[in-house]
C-alpha cells in the first residue's frame, strides 16, 4: 500500500512548489507530514474529503493547516480535497440542499436546483424581477447544512475506508508472503 502510495502522490518539492501552500514556508519541512503510515494518511484523507466537501473555494490551504495541526499525511490531505472539482460541484449542491432541506422538514425548491447549477442566468425571470436574492437567501440554510452533513459523513467515511483498506492490503501482502515457497 506504501509503495502505491509513493508512486500516486506528489513529491515533497512538488507540494512545496504549489502556488496555494508555499505561504506555509518553514511549516512544510515537518518530517511527519510526509509519512505514509495508516494513521497520517487515513486523517489526511478525512481532512481532506471534509473541507473539499465544506469550502468551495481554498479547500486545500484549509486541509494544509488542518493537516498540520493534527499531523496528517499532508500530499494526502490536499490530493483528497479533489472530492469536490468544477465537474461535482453543481451535482454535490443540487444533493447537499436537497439533503438539508430534508433535514430541516421543508420542501426543497424546484428552481434551486437551477439556481445551483446555473446561477443568476439560469434563474431566469426571478433575477430580473430581483427575486433571485430571496431565493439564493433561501436555499442557503438547507444547503450550508447539507454541504456540512456531506463534510462529516464524508471526512468520517473516507477516514474508516483507508483504515480498512490499509488493513486488508497489510493482510493480503502477509498472506502472499507466508504462501511463497522459501528459497533454498
Amino acid at each position: 500500500m506504501r509503495d502505491w502510495l509513493r508512486r500516486k502522490l506528489p513529491s515533497e518539492e512538488v507540494v512545496r512548489s504549489r502556488p496555494g501552500l508555499r505561504w506555509m514556508g518553514p511549516l512544510l519541512r515537518r518530517p511527519w507530514l510526509w509519512q505514509l503510515n495508516r494513521r497520517r494518511v487515513a486523517v489526511g484523507a478525512g481532512i481532506g474529503v471534509f473541507f473539499g466537501f465544506l469550502i468551495p473555494v481554498a479547500q486545500i490551504a484549509g486541509a494544509a493547516v488542518f493537516a498540520l495541526l493534527l499531523r496528517a499525511n499532508l500530499p494526502v490531505a490536499a490530493f483528497s480535497t479533489l472530492v469536490s472539482n468544477p465537474f461535482t460541484y453543481a451535482p454535490i449542491g443540487v444533493l447537499a440542499y436537497q439533503t438539508g432541506s430534508w433535514i430541516l422538514g421543508r420542501e426543497a425548491n424546484p428552481d434551486a436546483a437551477e439556481l445551483l447549477t446555473h446561477g443568476a442566468e439560469g434563474a431566469g425571470s426571478q433575477a430580473a424581477s430581483g427575486d433571485w436574492f430571496e431565493q439564493v437567501k433561501a436555499i442557503g440554510k438547507p444547503l450550508f447544512l447539507g454541504l456540512a452533513v456531506f463534510a462529516v459523513v464524508g471526512g468520517i467515511s473516507a477516514w474508516a475506508l483507508v483504515h480498512v483498506a490499509w488493513t486488508i492490503a497489510v493482510q493480503l501482502k502477509r498472506r502472499r508472503r507466508q504462501r511463497a515457497p522459501e528459497p533454498p
